[in-house]
């Protein structure tokens, strides 16, 4: 029990107010402590009423079979019309035509499957294309770099077959010179016979020609597997690409792509030379040289697919922006 007599204090807690102390407890709610205070405690409110419990649930009724569930909204009577909404027009062969059906606009195509309903009110995006597969696909960039173009790698490929034509002048010169001789009386002998009037013109070359022939384009495929091979393996880069500004990469990343893998990457165009006797050798090299146009997304040649290659754009002062991780991250990569 407190000594304290009933009346009207300073609140402890808040000194700011008063409160009615009734000998016991602190009693009413709080005034400001310059108020002047009732007489004796304050009036105390009475309780709000206490709401009614509410009914405890029902289990659900069955429901009589074949009649709607409760909440289901009433149908109407009469049936409703049914017919195509408005615009529609059915396809050529699909049988008669709804009267006034419009045909669809030009150009028009079934949504995939799996496509729903937009909602009632909706609208695209002004700018946006009406469906997901309209977006335009982002342009590749291996290894944060740009693609290089068809254009700058057909003229690094001619800068780089007039060096290996000035290496055959030099290695193969003298195996040249050699057929030369054996070819040029062959040759006039067959235009003296074409002026002859002469239809049935037969040439046989001579044992000798066709061993310098296998000779030549031996050396030649060899020189320019030594000019080319080499340098992609550590560079990336032969005379032609540097000249440029194009570099061969791996499609897994940045480090140098090795020899065996150069060597993978020429031999699938080079060693067409070998049959250049024939004409093939040509037809098949200038398709790998076009190839690239058939791979839109990474514009890989035969030889890079081959060889897991890439070509890229290598502006002056540019160098590779994004890593790729270790091939035990990579999907499918080896361990």
């Amino acid at each position: 029990m407190s000594s304290l007599p009933a009346g009207w204090y300073k609140d402890p807690a808040d000194t700011s107010t008063q409160r009615y102390w009734d000998g016991e407890g602190w009693l009413g709610e709080a005034i400001p402590a310059d108020a002047v205070p009732p007489d004796g405690p304050p009036a105390v409110k009475a309780e709000p009423p206490v709401p009614p419990a509410a009914p405890a649930p029902q289990p659900p009724q069955p429901q009589p079979y074949g009649s709607p569930p409760p909440g289901y909204p009433a149908q109407p009577t009469t049936p409703p019309a049914y017919g195509p909404p408005p615009g529609w027009g059915p396809q050529p062969g699909w049988g008669p035509q709804h009267p006034g059906a419009q045909a669809p606009p030009p150009g028009w195509q079934p949504p995939p499957p799996g496509w729903q309903q937009p909602p009632p009110g909706w609208q695209p995006q002004p700018g946006q294309p009406m469906h997901a597969y309209a977006y335009p696909m982002p342009q590749a960039m291996p290894h944060g770099l740009p693609l290089a173009g068809l254009g700058r790698r057909l003229t690094a490929r001619l800068i780089d077959i007039a060096v290996v034509l000035a290496l055959n002048v030099v290695v193969n010169g003298w195996f040249i010179y050699q057929y030369w001789q054996d070819f040029a009386p062959i040759f006039r002998e067959y235009m003296r016979q074409v002026a002859a009037g002469n239809q049935n013109v037969t040439v046989e070359p001579t044992p000798r020609m066709q061993t310098l022939s296998i000779a030549i384009l031996t050396v030649a495929t060899l020189l320019w597997l030594l000019y080319e091979a080499p340098s992609i393996g550590a560079r990336g880069q032969t005379l032609g690409k540097r000249a440029m500004g194009i570099k061969v990469f791996r499609v897994e990343s940045t480090a140098p792509i090795g020899f065996g893998r150069a060597f993978t990457r020429w031999a699938r165009l080079g060693m067409w030379t070998l049959f250049w006797w024939c004409g093939v050798g040509l037809i098949v090299q200038f398709f790998f040289s076009l190839s690239p146009l058939f791979d839109p997304r990474l514009r890989q040649a035969w030889h890079d697919k081959a060889a897991a290659t890439v070509v890229v754009a290598v502006p002056p002062g540019a160098h590779p922006t994004v890593k790729a991780a270790p091939s035990g991250d990579l999907p499918g990569g080896s361990k």
